[in-house]
């Protein structure tokens, strides 16, 4: 009896070692975006691709340090807004998080960048192009998108040489995106030789554009320049186009949407929005992004939004880095993250720099016709 009782305890011992053994084997990854708010669509783009990633990486088998490795995504909503950004990082630091995939608005990914700082955990950005977000000395920010000064400047100079903007009107919506690439637009039209006729400021809540629209209107402007997202910018242009105030729109990533004639509700001309995705691929590299882009519309039903790829890229960068060392913890494989060089990706080939920038971040230009976004040209 005592023999079979002793069997019966080893074997449930044997269990409880097995079930801790499993438990050990699972890597949490936290991703962060706005999933609501007037952005949500953006946000639910960049968790899907996040969870597109962590799919994969646990359909194909992972192991780390010669253990087999479960990944599981712990998906958090900071709605846009800095104040729950930061408690939302923190909650993931307490869940003990090896990484975060986030933030997507420079806004939020700012402030939450100290606290993944402070309890030593890499944070990989898809898409803060503020360029404070690196500017900090921290050694576990990384961002897998040019910034504002390259993407921002990129336009400015584009609105003066190629759209030939004479008097051209700036509007932000005074977060730090919308701000920073505002900035930066006005900065690179000055020094391409063009002149800021108007400058405004609305916020990334506002609906009603009628008393800033009609100071610009004075101005007769042949290019608007907009900071901000795209749940402000189409509202507008529909109100541009009811005031009939003929220019060009510009923007940055924040507004080169799929959604963005949705939101302008058919008040877009052919060719009338120029904008740019701060990333970019082609010749052999871009049968990688539309067999992504395909991949993600099969799995999901809904089409790439702007930056679902770059957030896929940043968690298989983050994984790399982690099998690379034989480690999932953070104090291990950091080292090994920033010195990522040569990682090919769906959105081109990764590398970081001693800041945590992607280097040689491309800059794709777009252009909506029939209501669907066409590509003018990748810089770099």
């Amino acid at each position: 009896m005592q023999v079979k009782f002793n069997a019966v305890v080893a074997a449930a011992a044997l269990l409880i070692a097995g079930a801790a053994s499993a438990q050990d084997m699972v890597v949490k990854i936290g991703h962060v975006g706005p999933t609501s708010g007037g952005i949500a669509h953006l946000g639910k783009d960049n968790e899907m691709g996040a969870r597109m990633a962590i799919d994969e990486l646990n359909a194909k088998g992972v192991s780390i340090g010669g253990k087999k490795v479960k990944f599981e995504l712990l998906a958090e909503d900071d709605a846009g807004d800095p104040k729950q950004g930061t408690a939302v990082a923190q909650k993931l630091v307490d869940s003990k998080v090896m990484g975060v995939i986030g933030h997507l608005n420079s806004g939020t990914s700012i402030p939450a960048s100290k606290i993944y700082s402070d309890a030593g955990i890499p944070q990989i950005s898809p898409s803060a192009t503020n360029p404070k977000f690196t500017r900090n000395g921290y050694k576990t920010t990384f961002r897998v998108v040019a910034d504002d000064v390259h993407l921002g400047g990129t336009l400015g100079r584009y609105a003066v040489k190629e759209l030939k903007g004479k008097s051209i009107a700036v509007i932000d919506d005074r977060t730090a995106y919308g701000q920073g690439v505002a900035e930066e637009f006005a900065k690179a039209v000055k020094a391409s030789g063009g002149a800021i006729a108007e400058q405004q400021f609305t916020t990334d809540k506002a609906t009603d554009f009628t008393a800033i629209l009609t100071a610009i209107k004075a101005k007769k402007p042949d290019v608007v320049f907009y900071g901000g997202m795209d749940a402000v910018a189409g509202p507008m242009i529909r109100q541009m186009k009811q005031l009939g105030i003929n220019a060009k729109f510009m923007g940055g990533d924040g507004i080169c949407s799929g959604e963005l004639p949705k939101l302008a509700a058919g008040a877009m001309a052919d060719g009338q929005v120029v904008c740019a995705e701060a990333g970019g691929v082609e010749g052999e590299q871009k049968a990688g992004m539309d067999k992504f882009r395909a991949d993600f519309k099969k799995k999901f039903n809904a089409d790439v939004q702007i930056y679902a790829p770059y957030v896929y890229d940043a968690t298989m960068v983050m994984v790399d880095a982690m099998v690379k060392a034989g480690s999932a913890e953070p104090a291990k494989y950091l080292p090994v993250l920033a010195k990522t060089s040569g990682y090919k990706g769906v959105t081109g080939t990764i590398a970081f720099d001693e800041k945590g920038d992607v280097k040689n971040g491309a800059l794709t230009l777009f252009t909506y016709k029939g209501e669907k976004r066409e590509q003018i040209a990748v810089v770099r």
